[in-house]
């Protein structure tokens, strides 16, 4: 049985026959921002899988959500700015100190954080969070939110 051995070669690293270059595993923001152009798996390839790039696809309803919250927090923002002129007060003691300089800084920084948030929680929005919890639903918790703060503020500002 000697004679039944198969003789394997491998290619030399940088040779043309081997096809890969480094590590795939380590370059995990290249592999995002490639997978959101070129989307592979539309759906974790075990049931246990639950990393947060395990899908490079993600439904069309995340994105309308996420628009709608950053639309919302806009919305928010300005009219934030319309109620402070007319002698309210930011609630929000993260926010607040913000107001004290410029406009421009405010809603950048307001703005960046919910769309800094709202990234995160879509790519993450098939996993469960708290053990329970889809995190899908927080995005829908959000916007929810978002729209009732907007209708608040039309409202005090309708009084005003």
């Amino acid at each position: 049985m000697a004679g039944d051995r198969k003789q394997v070669t491998i290619a030399a690293p940088g040779s043309a026959d081997e096809r890969r270059q480094g590590d795939r595993r380590v370059q995990t923001l290249r592999a995002l921002v490639y997978g959101s152009f070129n989307p592979r798996r539309r759906g974790p390839r075990r049931n246990g899988d639950g990393a947060v790039s395990a899908v490079d696809w993600h439904h069309a309803q995340w994105l309308a959500i996420a628009v709608m919250i950053l639309m919302l927090s806009l919305g928010d923002a300005l009219l934030t700015l319309m109620l402070i002129d007319r002698g309210a007060y930011e609630a929000n003691p993260m926010m607040a100190p913000l107001l004290g300089g410029s406009v421009a800084t405010f809603a950048m920084v307001k703005i960046g954080i919910t769309a800094g948030s709202v990234v995160l929680l879509t790519q993450i929005a098939r996993l469960h969070a708290f053990g329970r919890v889809r995190v899908g639903f927080l995005l829908y918790a959000a916007l929810s939110l978002y729209g009732a703060l907007v209708a608040y503020e039309v409202h005090l500002l309708s009084e005003s």
